[in-house]
C-alpha cells in the first residue's frame, strides 16, 4: 500500500485486530475519476447528467452506493501485494490494453470437467455465467464452447499433500485454450470445479491468465464453504497415487453443489478475471469487484460490481449507456428471469429456478443506480 499517497483512518475492529479504512481525499478521487488531461475532462463532459451524477456518488465520504475499501487483517490484498493504484487516465494511455475490435467481439466460455452430477445441471450452471457475463460485459457476446473432459486436456495432474484433492495443471489448460480460441474471439476463459495449481512448488492458485494473448482458466472449487473440511467429498483415500495419463480417476469425481452462493462467487471471478484481460487492475479506490482477494472471506467482502472509476474504465471500450447495462444485470437477478436456452426451449426443467438468493443486496443496489440514472429519488 502506498502510504504517501493515501489518507487513511484506523479503527478498531472486534477488539482482536486492528482495521484500516482506505479513505482517499476527495480531489484525488475526482482526479482518479475524470483525469487531468483536457482530452479525457471533454470526454467526461459528454456523459448525461445522470450518469455523471451517478459516476460522481463515489466521491462522496458517506455515500450510500460506493464505500471505501476496509482491510481486515495484513494477509488481504492491498497490504501484502503494494502496487500503484491504476486511475482511469492511466487506465487509457495503457498501449498494451486489450479492447474489442471488429470481428473480434465475442468473449467465449470453454468449460473443463463436470460442474455438476447430470449434464443437464452443468450446461444450466454455465448458461447462468454466460448470460451473467453477458449483462455485465454488455454490448459484446458470449458464447459457450462445447464442454471438454479432463482428458481431452492432456494436462498433468496431481493430489494435493494437503488437501488430497485432485488437482489440475493451470499451465497446460492454457495451452489448450490458446489451440481452441476461435479467430473471432475477444479473449477465452476455461472454468472448472477442480482445483489448480501452476507448478509443483506451489500448493494451488485460483487461476492463472496470459493478458496478451486473451485467455485465462479458473477454479470455483474452493467456493465450496466445505473445500478445507476433512469431511469434504472431494478428497481421496489416503495413499492413492493416480497415474500420469489415467483420467479415469476424474470420473464421477465429487463437484460441490450448486447453490446461490457459488454462483455468486463463481460471478464474482468470472467477470473480475475477464476484466483483467480488459487491461483493468486491481481497484484500490473503493469497494468495488475488481479488488484483489488473497482468500475467500476478501473475496466475500466485495461486491459483485464496479466502483465508479473502473465503470468509466470498461464504459470508455465498450459504449454502453449505464441505464441500459444495470437494466441487464437487473433482469438477470429478478426471480423467473430464464437463460437464452430456456427461452427458446420448448420444455421446462422442474428444478431450472436461478437460485439468486445470494444477489439480493445487489439487487437492491442495482435499483438504487437505476433511480439515479432515471432522475429518480431512492
Amino acid at each position: 500500500m502506498t502510504g504517501r499517497s493515501i489518507n487513511d483512518r484506523r479503527v478498531a475492529h472486534a477488539g482482536i485486530c486492528r482495521m484500516q479504512v482506505i479513505q482517499h481525499p476527495v480531489e484525488r478521487l475526482r482526479a482518479a475519476l475524470v483525469s487531468n488531461r483536457q482530452d479525457l475532462i471533454d470526454c467526461y463532459q459528454k456523459y448525461s447528467r445522470e450518469e455523471r451524477r451517478l459516476l460522481e456518488e463515489g466521491l462522496h465520504p458517506d455515500s450510500p452506493l460506493f464505500s471505501p475499501i476496509t482491510l481486515h487483517s495484513d494477509s488481504d490484498w492491498i497490504s501484502s501485494h503494494p502496487e500503484a493504484p491504476q486511475d482511469f487516465q492511466s487506465f487509457y494511455s495503457n498501449p498494451y490494453r486489450s479492447a474489442p475490435i471488429k470481428g473480434r467481439k465475442t468473449i467465449y466460455i470453454q468449460t473443463i470437467g463436470s460442474f455438476g452430477s447430470a449434464e443437464a445441471l452443468t450446461e444450466q450452471y454455465v448458461s447462468w455465467l454466460r448470460d451473467y457475463c453477458e449483462a455485465f460485459y454488455y454490448g459484446l457476446v458470449v458464447k459457450l464452447l462445447d464442454p471438454v473432459t479432463v482428458s481431452a486436456t492432456g494436462c498433468a495432474f496431481r493430489v494435493n499433500n494437503s488437501t488430497h484433492n485432485l488437482q489440475i495443471h493451470a499451465g497446460d489448460l492454457l495451452n489448450f485454450l490458446k489451440k481452441r480460441k476461435p479467430k473471432d474471439a475477444f479473449c477465452i476463459v476455461g472454468i472448472t470445479m477442480i482445483d489448480l495449481y501452476p507448478k509443483d512448488s506451489w500448493n494451488f492458485v485460483f487461476g492463472q491468465a496470459s493478458l496478451t494473448e486473451g485467455m485465462g482458466v479458473f477454479s470455483f472449487a474452493r467456493y465450496d464453504d466445505n473445500f478445507y473440511s476433512r469431511c469434504y467429498k472431494g478428497r481421496l483415500q489416503k495413499g492413492k497415487s493416480p497415474k500420469q495419463g489415467d483420467y479415469s480417476v476424474f470420473t464421477g469425481y465429487y463437484t460441490p453443489p450448486i447453490t446461490s452462493t457459488l454462483l455468486l462467487r463463481s460471478c464474482k471471478t468470472l467477470t473480475h478475471e475477464i476484466g483483467h484481460i480488459f487491461g483493468i487492475k486491481h481497484c484500490q479506490w473503493l469497494q468495488c469487484v475488481m479488488q484483489g482477494s488473497n482468500h475467500l472471506e476478501e473475496s466475500d467482502r466485495r461486491p459483485l460490481d464496479l466502483c465508479p472509476i473502473c465503470l468509466r474504465k470498461l464504459q470508455s471500450v465498450l459504449g454502453f449507456k449505464m441505464a441500459d447495462r444495470y437494466k441487464a444485470l437487473l433482469q438477470w437477478i429478478e426471480p423467473g428471469s430464464l437463460s437464452k436456452e430456456q427461452h427458446t426451449s420448448t420444455q421446462t426443467v422442474a428444478n431450472s429456478a436461478k437460485p439468486t438468493q445470494a444477489f439480493e443486496d445487489s439487487r437492491q443496489w442495482l435499483q438504487k443506480c437505476l433511480c439515479i440514472l432515471e432522475d429518480e429519488i431512492f
